[in-house]
């Protein structure tokens, strides 16, 4: 079955989001719209649209003028099986302890490490991008200097991977939330192949925004692997839910805009301790006040 791409940007979060809702209007409808932020300090923000016929171009070029927009770029794409292909090109990651691998690279995890198996085809997380990579290495660093976290959340988990590095070193109980049920489906698969689910706890929340989290606040060990806007906007709560003396490692940050981020939790009594710059991504380890 062929699959068609539409793609646009424009500025704004509002505006993007109107159009996008526009486009599910369209005949052929589309099997799919996305709304996604540009994460270059641009403003931009781009809608990417799904189509398994080919889609109405003077539709499209009418939505695109209508709402100040770039004309969407319409492309068919060739028939792959993705998941075949991924498999094939993305190999084990080592961080630190960590060895995070798909199960047809079984053969190669090394004994004396702490190994994660994250399937190619599921969710944001295969230890492949720089953000999650420095996440591993920034706890993997924590552990190395002696510090046991003994309640420790993973905030926009994904694939849960963070949650079950801290689960795979640690005995006490992580918990892992996603603002996405989709997201939630995807770590609770991991951690079951993973053979921690009476380790890892996974919730649908928005930030910390459920009542399993509050009840287990304060924690001692936050992580937040999402993207600078998000991250801004929990600084006030990761301040209140982590406890004194408390570590909190953030990535998903842009090398430019690590030094706001910083700021930022910083006016809320949590200060940076290490950064780390991988490609274009920064990852910062932090402590609350005590």
């Amino acid at each position: 079955m062929p699959t068609f791409t539409a793609l646009t940007t424009l500025m704004g979060k509002d505006r993007a989001e109107a159009l996008g809702e526009a486009v599910e209007r369209l005949v052929p409808e589309p099997t799919g719209v996305g709304v996604f932020e540009i994460e270059d300090d641009s403003g931009l923000w781009e809608v990417a649209c799904y189509f398994t016929e080919a889609p109405d171009d003077t539709g499209l070029a009418l939505l695109a003028a209508a709402h100040d927009a770039k004309p969407f770029a319409v492309s068919e794409l060739p028939e792959t099986d993705w998941v075949a292909k991924v498999r094939r090109e993305l190999t084990p990651v080592e961080a630190g302890r960590f060895f995070v691998y798909g199960s047809h690279d079984a053969d190669k995890v090394p004994d004396g490490c702490e190994p994660l198996l994250i399937e190619a085809a599921m969710a944001f997380g295969t230890g492949h991008h720089g953000t999650t990579l420095g996440c591993l290495r920034a706890l993997d660093r924590l552990a190395n200097d002696g510090f046991h976290g003994r309640n420790v959340v993973d905030v926009g988990c994904g694939t849960a991977v963070l949650a079950m590095a801290a689960a795979r070193i640690w005995p006490e109980t992580v918990l892992a939330s996603d603002i996405d049920a989709v997201a939630v489906e995807v770590a609770e698969a991991n951690v079951s192949a993973n053979g921690l689910d009476d380790r890892v706890r996974c919730l649908e929340a928005t930030g910390f925004d459920h009542p399993d989290l509050k009840a287990a606040a304060p924690f001692d060990l936050v992580f937040a692997n999402i993207l600078k806007g998000p991250l801004i906007a929990l600084a006030p709560d990761v301040a209140a839910y982590t406890q004194k003396d408390g570590k909190v490692i953030l990535s998903g940050i842009l090398n430019t805009q690590a030094d706001e981020v910083i700021a930022v939790y910083a006016r809320h009594g949590i200060n940076l301790a290490h950064r780390e710059e991988i490609g274009e991504w920064t990852t910062i380890t932090l402590v609350k006040k005590g």
